[in-house]
């Protein structure tokens, strides 16, 4: 008796591998790549969720339109600008065109003057003191954390030293304890605590004052021989109000200089100067300027750059972070040096545009969109993102379209990701380059005709579709 079993009918690896268009793709995709996608695609005829005569054609596509990269380029529209799950600060058309002439051999680390090596990323580093005068010096690691751990590891205060004076033995003495306020010991995404990362350098915190109420008392009476430096934070995804008190920077830098201390602060989001748009953000010239030793900031935030760390300051305290052994293990490459300078040297910046974007030009963008799509136009409320400026309001506009549209957007060519707010898909187009506004339009123009498609005559989905949903 003939087995009929279609798994059977799967074809095999090698006939797989030496179709045409295989062989092909592997002139820019690797063998295990290719091998993967077979394996895919077999894996789902094994399961009956392909026939077993379309495996090859399945191959073929998904290996015609894969990419270099598993990331998807997205459209956002959700009016957030720092959107961490999208990646954070989109950067510049100059910061990417340094980038590019960064991946080839560059004289990150040599003076080609001299042919002789020299300092890593000079370029940056100029950019950036040029950016904040009030800095004396500059280091640039990988991220925020990074710099974090970092500024509390190497400046531990004069207690700081071994039992034969070398700096940066550690033990429970030496180690010390790091006074900041109980109300800014903050948690942000994935479950990442502040005083997790601060314990792994064998350091103690020392939380003083209240949640909602902290005063300069309370720091100076947690100061004693163990204490090895001053934290301030600026809290990041909320806000404290009511009945309400903390202490300032300058009132800190008196009491460090009293019991010679190091000051350092971390404000999180990256404003070079103060923002009317944000004016309860901090930034990093008021930070030195009221006398932090050291400010750290975030590249990917409110600067506009990519991911990394930034400590500014006063150069002995920098210098000092610089040279310590976790330094090197935390430097930042080539591609981020070069994309820093850019962001810092150029005035074109995506994150800054979409912050103080013009609202009536907005509201003008998002009626043509509307009329494009047959939506509706709504006040719509844009936020930072990425922890910064919590709670303020960022009044705008957005068009309104039905929830249902809100998936096969974000799947769609180009992916565009959109507000989902109650019930309702929300299209704000902030964050948007204007170049891109009619392709957002034949995209929802696209998805809505898809969503139809699945409908029957009474426009009412069929009870066996498990991605309809009625909001009738």
């Amino acid at each position: 008796m003939a087995d009929t079993d279609p798994r059977r009918r799967i074809p095999r690896t090698d006939h797989l591998l030496a179709l045409p268009e295989v062989i092909t793709a592997g002139e820019r995709l690797s063998q295990s790549t290719i091998r993967a996608i077979i394996f895919e695609a077999q894996a789902a005829a094994r399961a009956g969720e392909i026939p077993a005569a379309e495996v090859a054609p399945t191959v073929i596509e998904h290996l015609s339109s894969r990419s270099v990269s598993s990331l998807t380029p997205v459209l956002n529209a959700t009016g957030i600008i720092v959107h961490t799950n999208l990646g954070r600060a989109p950067l510049s058309a100059s910061a990417r065109r340094a980038v590019a002439d960064a991946t080839g051999y560059v004289d990150v680390e040599m003076d080609l003057d001299s042919g002789k090596r020299s300092k890593r990323g000079t370029g940056a580093k100029r950019a950036l003191l040029r950016a904040c005068p009030g800095a004396e010096d500059v280091l640039v690691v990988n991220n925020g954390a990074a710099a974090l751990l970092l500024a509390v590891t190497a400046l531990r205060g004069d207690e700081a030293t071994g039992n034969d004076g070398s700096a940066g033995a550690i033990d429970a003495k030496v180690a010390g304890e790091i006074i900041v306020s109980r109300g800014e010991l903050i948690e942000i995404g994935a479950g990442f605590r502040l005083p997790d990362l601060m314990t792994t350098t064998g350091s103690r915190i020392r939380e003083v004052g209240m949640t909602n109420r902290t005063h300069l008392d309370d720091y100076a009476r947690a100061i004693n021989n163990q204490t090895a430096s001053l934290l301030k934070v600026h809290t990041s995804n909320f806000r404290v109000e009511g009945f309400t008190a903390s202490v300032e920077i300058a009132a800190l830098r008196e009491l460090a200089d009293e019991h010679e201390l190091p000051l350092i602060a971390d404000l999180g989001s990256g404003l070079f100067e103060p923002d009317p748009y944000l004016p309860d953000e901090p930034d990093i010239a008021g930070a030195l300027a009221a006398g932090a030793d050291v400010v750290i900031v975030s590249g990917d935030k409110l600067l506009g750059g990519p991911q990394a760390g930034l400590i500014l300051g006063r150069s002995d305290a920098v210098q000092r972070i610089a040279t310590h052994p976790l330094a090197r293990a935390m430097r930042t490459d080539k591609l981020t040096l070069a994309a820093i300078e850019a962001t810092v040297a150029n005035t074109e910046n995506p994150v800054r545009q979409a912050l103080h974007i013009d609202v009536d030009r907005l509201r003008k963008r998002a009626e043509r969109l509307a009329s494009l799509v047959s939506g509706t136009v709504v006040a719509h409320d844009g936020r930072v993102g990425g922890g910064g400026a919590p709670g303020v309001p960022l009044p705008g506009w957005a068009v309104e379209l039905p929830e249902e549209l809100a998936r096969p957007l974000r799947l769609g060519d180009p992916a565009v990701v959109a507000r989902v707010h109650q019930g309702r898909c929300l299209i704000d187009l902030r964050c948007v380059p204007e170049v891109d506004d009619d392709r957002i339009g034949e995209a929802v123009n696209r998805a809505r005709a898809n969503t139809r498609s699945r409908l029957g005559d009474d426009g009412v989905g069929s009870s066996d579709d498990p991605d309809f949903t009625n909001h009738a």
